[in-house]
């Protein structure tokens, strides 16, 4: 199984679904059954090659979680990926509307955002903005046990 979690800028959000999600999959022993990794939607964090790495708060509030993130940098999500992915886990309904434009349109029946997994569904607010990474993590970590419960029923 091959997931991409996708944000805007893939420095808070997605990087932190991407390790959250990691972390679960190690701790049930399921980490060679999949390939998880995390994009942008924007190039507002990369600057020719090189991506931005994770922003410190976002890196802080994995770490109070004994969750790393170590050498993780942006990177953008490209049509190209459409064909290499399974799941395509968008954290907003902006994010789904960026995906959907970049992405083949083959791709879109594998696009979901992440808390429609969850009871309360809705989006992952942008800590970005809030400045909120406790309330980012306890979504993302909600999305991400749902999405792996989902997975699992579905195998």
């Amino acid at each position: 199984m091959r997931i991409m979690f996708v944000c805007h800028g893939n420095i808070c959000r997605s990087p932190m679904a991407e390790f959250i999600f990691k972390k679960l999959l190690s701790d049930r022993g399921m980490s060679e059954s999949f390939v998880v990794q995390s994009s942008a939607t924007s190039t507002e964090e990369i600057w020719g090659d090189i991506g931005n790495p994770v922003y410190p708060p976002a890196k802080r509030e994995l770490a109070l979680h004994g969750i790393s993130c170590e050498g993780k940098r942006a990177v953008q999500l490209t049509r190209g990926d459409s064909a290499k992915y399974d799941m395509f886990i968008g954290m907003d309904s902006n994010n789904i509307r960026n995906m959907r434009r970049i992405l083949d349109s083959s791709a879109h029946g594998k696009i979901y955002k992440l808390m429609d997994f969850t009871e309360r569904g809705g989006d992952v607010a942008d800590p970005w903005y809030s400045d909120r990474f406790d309330i980012a993590f306890r979504d993302i970590h909600e999305g991400c046990i749902c999405l792996l419960e989902y997975i699992v029923n579905k195998m």
